[in-house]
């Protein structure tokens, strides 16, 4: 088992090793080998965090307050503060949905596109690398700033019907034309899209996609339903669409680039990505990686791109990827830039911003530049109405223990 605490231990703060707050998993993260394993762990009040908070937040999630949740990370001033791991039997907790047909159980009820299936989720093969969702997303418009300045990708503004035989796709109108990789990036495509249900219901489109063939074919073979450029609507189906324009355009599998210019300078050696039914790279949600590794690609946009004092990402790029192209009318004024969401939250009555990726699931990887703080929380919480933590939660209470 990675780690379970008894609530008594916890309430009591008890001093057993075993049972520290920073103490080691003992599945989900090899330190021997683990890119972060150089990072150091220090007491959180070193870094102005209260334990005795942080602990609060461990606790609920050990006694199942938040559903399955895999990991709980926290990271200051560039030194882990905190960590986490819990051990759930997903073979049993899923294995009824495993074996029934539906929308979460895609193509052959064993393969990597069922999302019951313990062998592949969250998990990758009984590995500690996790499944990252549609935190890929956020890592796939990492790869396009950096294709970008390397003079590998075209400019942004380019558009998409350029890198396809318009000829072959349907419903091709001046909408679908107008289609530029900077809307793909954004979710503005304009395609007609819901995504908004869960993905548990068969209406969902993308559940609808994963059924077809060709992917990106799906997807661009879609009707226009505004457009482009003009509103924020989610869709899986345009990253897709950006992982077959990268390869087109640089000549390279995006995943080959990925080892290259982002996970090599990070020092990231462990890594899957998983492959559409078509062969390729799934750029929307196809990434497994560890908690301490995608936490270190968050700490590289929270250093504006600068990793060790090298600019992995350019800094440019990470504004403009941080900067809100939509600002959505909810209660944290949630942000989207490129691939990368954002939301409001308040500390001591003035009101600051986290910037974040989503991954299905509960894939929280978030940071707060005002504090100097990443967060990671990984879980796999796939189905409606059930428990959840939600970034706005997580980062109140981590807030919290700051005040404390």
């Amino acid at each position: 088992m990675r780690l379970f605490v008894t609530f008594l231990c916890l309430v009591s703060m008890l001093s057993c090793t075993e049972h520290s707050p920073l103490s080691r998993p003992t599945k989900t993260a090899n330190l021997a080998t683990d890119s972060l394993s150089k990072w150091q762990v220090v007491e959180p009040a070193s870094l102005g965090l209260s334990e005795k908070q942080l602990l609060k937040i461990h606790a609920d999630i050990a006694t199942g307050l938040y559903g399955w949740i895999d990991s709980f990370l926290v990271v200051r001033h560039g030194r882990i503060a905190f960590e986490h791991y819990y051990e759930h039997d997903y073979a049993k907790i899923y294995g009824v949905e495993a074996r029934a047909p539906g929308p979460l159980v895609v193509q052959n009820w064993s393969g990597p596109y069922n999302y019951f299936n313990a062998f592949w989720h969250p998990y990758y093969k009984g590995s500690d690398l996790h499944s990252m969702q549609s935190v890929t997303k956020s890592i796939v418009s990492a790869l396009i700033g950096i294709a970008i300045e390397r003079g590998d990708f075209p400019d942004i503004d380019t558009p998409v019907l350029s890198f396809f035989d318009v000829n072959q796709l349907l419903n091709v109108d001046e909408a679908k034309r107008a289609m530029t990789l900077r809307d793909l990036l954004t979710m503005s495509d304009g395609l007609s899209w819901d995504e908004g249900v869960p993905y548990s219901d068969p209406n969902n489109t993308f559940t609808i996609m994963a059924r077809s063939p060709d992917w990106v074919e799906y997807t661009l073979n879609q009707p226009m339903a505004y457009q482009p450029g003009t509103e924020f609507n989610y869709n899986s189906g345009a990253s897709l669409v950006l992982g077959q324009i990268f390869l087109q355009a640089t000549g390279i599998d995006i995943e080959a680039y990925a080892v290259e210019h982002l996970f090599q300078p990070l020092g990231i050696a462990r890594y899957e990505w998983k492959r559409t039914p078509y062969g390729l790279a799934d750029t929307q949600e196809g990434l497994f990686l560890s908690t301490r590794d995608i936490a270190k690609i968050t700490s590289l946009f929270l250093n504006r791109g600068l990793w060790q004092d090298v600019q992995v990402v350019p800094e440019v790029w990470v504004s403009d990827s941080l900067r809100p192209a939509f600002i959505l009318n909810d209660d944290v004024s949630t942000g989207y830039g490129y691939k990368w969401w954002s939301q409001a939250y308040q500390y001591q009555g003035d009101e600051f911003r986290a910037y974040l990726g989503k991954g299905f699931g509960g894939q929280r990887p978030i940071f707060l530049p005002d504090f100097d703080m990443v967060i990671v929380v990984t879980g796999w919480n796939i189905l409606p109405d059930r428990p959840f933590l939600t970034a706005t939660e997580v980062i109140e209470r981590v807030i919290r223990a700051i005040d404390d």
